[in-house]
């Protein structure tokens, strides 16, 4: 498996400063991240960061001595895949992390943030998420969103209270129902994915999707020339529609052998 990754993030124009930040695979971990930082300024950029950090960090430290260590295995008596359980521990991990400087540090009260991430394998994708960040997978020119938003909006259409097509009018669709931070403990939401050559992922904050419908994303992404130039393409349309938010774009292509 080759992965070939992009990213960037855009201050929008409505807002003064950045509080999304991403992470990229440099090759030593073959991760993808965006998160969503809350709390104001100086805040929420720091809860962003520290979350991404706690990630990066607790899978550079559980790097087992031979990958095998990773496939499905008994554990007291059942099968489990420690791929998933081991991304849903380091966003875990992340939680803990931003919730104890939160808490011990007064100018970060409250601070918090969203994280969607995905951790790529020969076998294929795991992903994660914590609030209403976004994984999407863009196979044969359609899109599929891969995670679901929790958020109060979803929360109403899955219990048919709003209408799907309602949510760009209800007027808390952004109120998010879980967060990384804002907790001790947290609920993280993970799957696992079989890809096939030449599939991209999507990984973006709301920034993204608040402001470019799905379809437009998948012509800009298709029409350009390379992930990079998708990437700014897609920040550019944004901001040309409102900019309302800030804007993290991840790109990741499965090359194939």
């Amino acid at each position: 498996m080759k992965l070939h990754c992009a990213g960037i993030t855009d201050v929008g124009v409505a807002r003064d400063h950045n509080e999304d930040d991403f992470y990229l695979s440099d090759g030593s971990e073959p991760l993808c991240i965006v998160a969503d930082g809350m709390g104001g300024h100086q805040s929420g950029e720091v809860a962003s960061a520290m979350a991404i950090r706690a990630i990066v960090d607790y899978y550079r430290e559980t790097i087992p001595d031979d990958p095998a260590d990773l496939d499905k295995q008994q554990v007291n008596g059942e099968i489990v895949d420690l791929n998933h359980r081991r991304l849903i521990e380091a966003l875990k991990t992340a939680n803990r992390a931003v919730f104890e400087a939160a808490e011990t540090e007064q100018a970060f009260d409250g601070m918090g943030t969203t994280i969607v991430s995905g951790y790529f394998t020969d076998q294929g994708v795991y992903m994660a998420h914590i609030g209403d960040s976004r994984a999407y997978l863009l196979r044969d020119g359609n899109i599929e969103q891969l995670t679901p938003d929790h958020s109060l909006a979803n929360e109403y259409v899955r219990m048919g209270i709003l209408a799907k097509e309602d949510v760009e009018f209800f007027p808390y669709k952004n109120v998010i129902t879980r967060a990384c931070g804002l907790a001790g403990e947290v609920e993280v939401d993970a799957r696992f994915l079989q890809y096939k050559p030449g599939d991209r992922f999507l990984f973006c904050s709301d920034g993204l999707t608040d402001m470019v419908a799905d379809d437009h994303i998948v012509q800009i992404i298709e029409s350009a020339d390379d992930l990079e130039s998708a990437c700014e393409e897609l920040v550019d349309q944004a901001n040309a529609n409102g900019g309302n938010d800030n804007i993290t774009i991840v790109l990741a292509e499965v090359e194939g052998s």
